[in-house]
């Protein structure tokens, strides 16, 4: 279905200046909680989610008091912008929140320091490596990067330009790999709108949602994901969905992996500082741990 384009209908705050949000299906499962009645307020990128969820779980077990915490698990742009703009308008809806705390990439985290928004930050978590998300029995028997190059086998990708920090680093993985076998990879050379839509798919906007929709649906044959991505999948969809790690190569330890830092805003309030620390705990690492993240090495 092709939605009309409706226009903005508010009562009042119309020229508030704050940032705009339209794709409100890829948007709805990543904001978490009840804003009015949040003591605590997290924004996470989104890769993670599946580990914050438990983590923020643990908290409010522990800490009672905290009553509701409301977090967002978006791509560290759209964070961004709630936070530079004070609020979030998704179609008619406004969100206006101020984090607490706030987990991300670390070349995110740093302008934050730099603006003065952050008190202060620290490594948290790593990825352990890529793998090729595929469906259950994976039909089309795709195994290495080479099958990439197979006319009949389409790649989902996340979007070069909405999410560029985790398309970096998969684009990297993906050349990397397929320059150990002494292939390339040509549909990668094509910017968005000049590539090969029979070879290769970009995501909108979130494809921590968009990567598992894209090959249930049968549009995308394979996406390269990070593994605690690929397990989340796999743990919640077993009839739907598998991983292969390429090449047999557990880990991917030849590709850059995805590190994130957490921070704590100048702004804490009541619980900020309290949940901070806990992010550093043993209970978190575990956590982290049973989804298939690590902390990094000193």
């Amino acid at each position: 279905m092709t939605w009309l384009n409706w226009p903005v209908e508010l009562a009042t705050g119309r020229d508030r200046p704050v940032a705009h949000y339209e794709q409100i299906e890829s948007l709805r499962l990543d904001l978490h909680g009840d804003p009015a009645r949040a003591k605590l307020v997290v924004c996470s990128d989104g890769n993670h989610h599946m580990a914050l969820e438990q983590t923020l779980q643990s908290f409010a077990q522990l800490h009672p008091a905290v009553e509701e915490i409301f977090y967002t698990t978006t791509p560290p742009r759209i964070a961004l912008q709630i936070m530079q703009s004070g609020g979030l308008q998704i179609g008619n809806f406004r969100l206006s929140v101020t984090p607490h705390v706030f987990i991300s990439p670390p070349q995110v985290l740093e302008k934050l320091i730099a603006s003065g928004r952050m008190s202060k930050s620290a490594s948290f978590m790593r990825s352990c490596g890529m793998v090729l998300l595929v469906r259950k029995e994976n039909p089309k028997r795709i195994a290495s990067i080479s099958d990439l190059l197979r006319n009949d086998v389409r790649l989902f990708l996340s979007n070069p330009v909405t999410e560029s920090i985790s398309y970096q680093i998969y684009a990297d993985c993906l050349r990397h790999l397929a320059s150990v076998r002494g292939i390339t990879l040509d549909f990668l050379m094509h910017p968005p709108g000049q590539h090969d839509v029979n070879k290769l798919i970009y995501g909108e906007s979130i494809h921590h949602r968009e990567a598992p929709q894209m090959v249930a649906d049968g549009r995308a044959d394979t996406a390269l994901v990070f593994y605690h991505l690929g397990l989340r999948y796999q743990r919640i969809f077993p009839e739907i969905l598998d991983f292969v790690w390429p090449e047999g190569s557990l880990g991917n330890q030849s590709c850059d992996i995805n590190h994130f830092s957490c921070g704590l805003m100048a702004d804490a309030g009541a619980w900020g500082e309290t949940f901070y620390q806990f992010l550093f705990s043993d209970t978190v690492t575990e956590i982290y741990r049973k989804h298939g993240l690590q902390r990094p090495s000193l």
